[in-house]
C-alpha cells in the first residue's frame, strides 16, 4: 500500500467527480485494482465511467446461481456495449451441494449465511490478490453506508474506494439520461435496486430504492461492504 495521507484525500476527494476518483485509483493501484458490480440500473454510472476512464480495469460480477435472467442478459449487454473487462466470479461451493446441505430456501432461514457463502467468500477469494477494491455503493442508500467515506482501508490491508459515494438518486438518474444508458429490463416492473431472484421483489409506491431487497427482515446488507466475514453457522436440515 502506498504511503497516504487518507484523512487529506478524503477531503479532497468529497469535491471530486467519480471520474477523477477512478483516473487516481487506476494510476496508484493498477492493475492491482478491480471493481464490483451488480448490473443493475443503477450500476450504469460507475460502468460507463470504467468504460471511459480505465477500461482495462476487471469488473468483477458475483454469478450465485440465483441471479434473474434478466440480470445476466444485461450484463451480457454492457459488456458489449461498454467493452468491458469482466471477471465471473462463483462460490466456492456448488449450487447442488448448497442445495442438498442446507435445502431450499437458506435464503429464508439465515439470509447472511446465505450472502456469504454466495457472494462473500468469492469476494474474499477476488480480492485476497489485489490492493484496491472500488465499489458503487451511495451514502444515501442505507444507513450503515451513510457513514462510509470515499477512502476506506480494511485491517486487511486493502483499500476500497467508493467514486460515487455522494451521488445522489437524482444524480445517478440524471448521467442515466445524459449518456441514454439503457435500463434493467425489470426496472419497468417496479424492480429499482435487484440482487439474487429469491431476496428481491418490486418497490411499491413512495418506498425507498432499497425496499424490495431481502423484504420483511431487518437485513439491508449482503455483506459485501461490511467486514466479510462469515456468520455464525447453524445445523440445518436439508428436507425443510
Amino acid at each position: 500500500m502506498p504511503d497516504l495521507d487518507f484523512a487529506f484525500l478524503n477531503e479532497q476527494f468529497e469535491q471530486q467527480s467519480p471520474a477523477a476518483i477512478l483516473r487516481w485509483s487506476w494510476e496508484v493501484f493498477g492493475p492491482h485494482i478491480a471493481a464490483s458490480s451488480s448490473f443493475q440500473t443503477q450500476s450504469l454510472p460507475l460502468l460507463h465511467l470504467i468504460s471511459e476512464v480505465c477500461p482495462e480495469m476487471p469488473v468483477v460480477f458475483l454469478d450465485t446461481g440465483f441471479h434473474f435472467p434478466e440480470t445476466l442478459t444485461f450484463r451480457d449487454e454492457l459488456q458489449e456495449r461498454f467493452k468491458l473487462n469482466i471477471v465471473v466470479a462463483r462460490p466456492a461451493i456448488e449450487k447442488s451441494q448448497l442445495l442438498a446441505r442446507y435445502g431450499e430456501a437458506l435464503y429464508r432461514r439465515d439470509p447472511d449465511l446465505c450472502c456469504y457463502l454466495n457472494k462473500v467468500e468469492p469476494m474474499q477469494r477476488v480480492v485476497a490478490g489485489l490492493r484496491a477494491w472500488i465499489s458503487g455503493v451511495r451514502r444515501d442508500q442505507t444507513e450503515y453506508r451513510h457513514g462510509l467515506q470515499i477512502l476506506e482501508p480494511q485491517p486487511s490491508g486493502l483499500l476500497k474506494i467508493h467514486p460515487l459515494l455522494n451521488w445522489t438518486q437524482k444524480e445517478v438518474w440524471a448521467y442515466i439520461d445524459q449518456y441514454q444508458l439503457p435500463a434493467h429490463p425489470l426496472m419497468a416492473k417496479g424492480y429499482l435496486s435487484v440482487g439474487c431472484a429469491p431476496c428481491t421483489r418490486p418497490v411499491y409506491g413512495n418506498e425507498h430504492e432499497r425496499a424490495g431487497r431481502w423484504a420483511g427482515l431487518t437485513k439491508t446488507e449482503c455483506g459485501l461492504h461490511l467486514n466479510l466475514t462469515r456468520p455464525q453457522e447453524a445445523e440445518y436440515d436439508s428436507t425443510e
